[in-house]
C-alpha cells in the first residue's frame, strides 16, 4: 500500500503535535504517526517547565523582562556551550508560545512565573508550568489535535512505528510505517522527526552520552529518530555534553531505572541538608549545602559509578518533621517503614552495620562521620566548606538512601541547521528531512547545563514554526 501526504510528522509528543497541527491549519495534508498507543510522549511524566520573557502573564504581575536578559541568562548558565543560533530563535518566539497556550485555556500553576531552583536559577521569574505539570500541556494539545483533525487535513495513526525513511536522488521522500502488521509506504514532500530522546535505551545512551544509564525517562524514549536518520549518515550534535540530574532513588521493581515521583529533595535552596553524602568508599565528595546544583551535578559525574548515599541519623530525620521532607511525600514514619523494605533504603543500629547493608566501606564511613561531627562541633567544615552544620551524625538508628545520577533527558541528538534541516556528518543538509524536540539533543538549547524551560519551550516553539513554514513550501 502507498499513500501520499505533503508532510509526515514522526512522533506525537511535545514537538510533533504542534508541528502537525500548524501545518494542517496552514493548508498541508499531514500524517502524524505515533508508535505508542497514546499521544503525548514525555508529557505524561515531565514537569512541563517552559520559559519565556515578555509574556502577558509577566506583564500582569509587573515583572520586567526581555529577550536579551533571557538569552544572557542562558549563555551564563550554559557557560556559552549552547547553540546560540537556536537558543536565540527560541527566546525571540517563546513569549508567543506561552501566550498561545494561555489563549487556549492553559491552566497555569498560580505561582508562575517564578524562579526555579532545581537547577541553576534565572535572574528573573520567567518559568511557567501547569497545575498538573506537563499534563496541563497535553490537556491543551488534545483540543489542538481535535481542531486540526476537523480541518480534514490531519490524520493521526497510533500504534504505528516508522521503520524506514524513504529516499530518492539523495532526498527523503517519505517513510515506511508498520501499521496493523503491514508495511505502509507513505510518500511526502517533507518528513519531520519529533521522536524524542533516548534515555530509555541503555546501549545507545552509552554510545552517545558515554555514561551508564539509570533512567527515569518515558519508556518510548528509545532514540528511534536518531537510528532512522543515521541510516542516511546524519550527524550528531551535543556529544560530550552529558550532565545528569542530581540523584534519584532506585526504582522499587526495575533495575537500571530510577523513581522520580518519590525522589529525595537534594537542592539546598529547597531544603537545607541535615544529612551527609558519601560515595562507595564512605567519603564525602561535595558540600551538601552547595547552592549551585550545577556544581553538585558536575561533582557527581566524578565519583565511582555516579552513585552515592545520603546518610543521616534519627535526630536528623526527626528534625525534618516541621519542614521539607527528605523524600517527596514521605513523613519520618514513612521513611522508617520503608527501611529494609524499599530497595536502596536502609537502617541500622550502628554505622558499621549500615555500611554492611549498603556496600559502603565501613572504615571510610566511620572515619567520615567522626570528621564531620568534629566539623559540626567546631562550626566549620575544613574539607568542603559546608556552612549549614545543624546536627552531628550520632543518634541511632542510622539511615542511608542510595542515589544515582539519573537521566530524564539526553543531551546528544541529530545535528540540524538554523532551519531545523537534519545535516549529514559532513554538514550538508539532507533534503526533505527535519527534526524538532529532544531528538536534536538538549545541548542544542541548554548546552552542557539545565536551563529552566529550555527543553519544552524549544520543542513547542520550533514545532509550531516549522509546521507553519513547511505548509507553505
Amino acid at each position: 500500500m502507498e499513500l501520499d501526504y505533503d508532510l509526515v510528522v514522526v512522533g506525537a509528543g511535545t514537538a510533533g503535535i504542534p508541528c502537525a497541527a500548524e501545518a494542517a491549519h496552514g493548508g498541508a495534508r499531514v500524517l502524524l504517526v505515533e508508535k505508542d498507543h497514546r499521544v503525548g510522549g514525555t508529557l505524561h511524566i515531565s514537569g512541563g517547565h517552559m520559559a519565556a520573557a515578555g509574556t502577558r502573564r509577566q506583564a500582569e504581575r509587573g515583572i520586567a523582562d526581555s529577550v536579551e536578559a533571557h538569552l544572557a541568562d542562558i549563555l551564563r548558565i550554559s557557560g556559552g556551550t549552547v547553540r546560540e543560533d537556536l537558543a536565540s530563535a527560541v527566546v525571540r518566539n517563546a513569549a508567543e508560545t506561552v501566550d498561545w497556550l494561555d489563549g487556549l485555556g492553559f491552566r497555569f500553576a498560580p505561582e508562575t512565573p517564578r524562579i526555579i531552583y532545581g537547577h541553576e536559577p534565572y535572574t528573573t521569574a520567567r518559568t511557567y508550568y501547569g497545575v498538573d505539570e506537563a499534563a496541563s500541556i497535553l490537556e491543551v494539545y488534545e483540543r489542538v489535535l481535535a481542531d486540526a483533525t476537523a480541518t480534514g487535513r490531519l490524520d493521526l495513526w497510533k500504534n504505528a512505528p516508522v521503520i524506514e525513511l524513504l529516499t530518492a536522488g539523495g532526498r527523503v521522500t517519505g517513510v515506511t510505517v508498520l501499521r496493523d502488521g503491514q508495511d505502509v509506504r507513505v510518500r511526502a514532500r517533507h518528513v519531520v522527526l519529533a521522536t524524542g530522546g533516548f534515555a530509555a535505551e541503555p546501549e545507545l545512551f552509552l554510545e552517545l552520552e558515554g555514561a551508564p544509564l539509570v533512567s527515569a525517562a518515558h519508556p518510548t524514549s528509545t532514540g528511534d529518530g536518531i537510528l532512522l536518520a543515521r541510516e542516511l549518515d546524519a550527524g550528531i550534535q551535543g556529544a560530550g555534553s552529558f550532565l545528569p540530574s542530581f540523584g534519584g532513588l532506585p526504582h522499587p521493581t526495575t533495575p537500571g531505572k530510577a523513581s522520580w515521583s518519590d525522589r529525595q529533595l537534594l537542592v539546598a535552596a529547597e531544603r537545607p541538608p541535615v544529612e551527609i553524602y558519601v560515595d562507595r568508599t564512605g567519603h564525602r565528595w561535595v558540600a551538601e549545602d552547595e547552592p549551585s546544583i550545577d556544581t553538585k551535578e558536575r561533582a557527581l559525574t566524578r565519583i565511582p559509578d555516579m552513585t552515592f548515599w545520603t546518610v543521616f541519623d534519627d535526630a536528623m530525620l526527626e528534625s525534618t518533621r516541621s519542614g521539607r521532607p527528605l523524600v517527596v511525600g514521605w513523613t519520618p514514619e514513612d521513611l522508617r517503614a520503608q527501611a529494609g523494605v524499599r530497595v536502596g533504603v536502609h537502617a541500622a543500629a550502628t554505622l558499621e552495620e549500615l555500611a554492611g547493608q549498603t556496600g559502603i566501606d565501613a572504615g571510610g564511613l566511620v572515619a567520615t562521620a567522626a570528621r564531620y561531627n568534629a566539623a559540626v562541633a567546631a562550626g566549620s567544615d575544613p574539607d568542603f566548606g559546608r556552612v549549614h552544620l545543624p546536627l552531628p551524625l550520632a543518634t541511632p538508628p542510622f539511615y542511608a538512601i542510595r542515589n544515582h545520577a539519573i537521566s530524564l533527558v539526553t543531551f546528544a541528538g541529530l545535528d540540524v541547521d538554523e532551519s531545523l534541516r537534519v545535516r549529514r556528518a559532513d554538514g550538508e543538509p539532507i533534503a526533505g528531512l527535519y527534526a524538532v524536540g529532544e531528538v536534536i539533543g538538549a545541548a542544542a538549547t541548554c548546552g552542557q547545563s539545565f536551563c529552566s524551560g529550555m527543553l519544552v519551550t524549544p520543542a513547542i516553539t520550533f514545532g509550531r514554526l516549522l509546521g507553519r513554514r513547511l505548509a507553505q513550501s
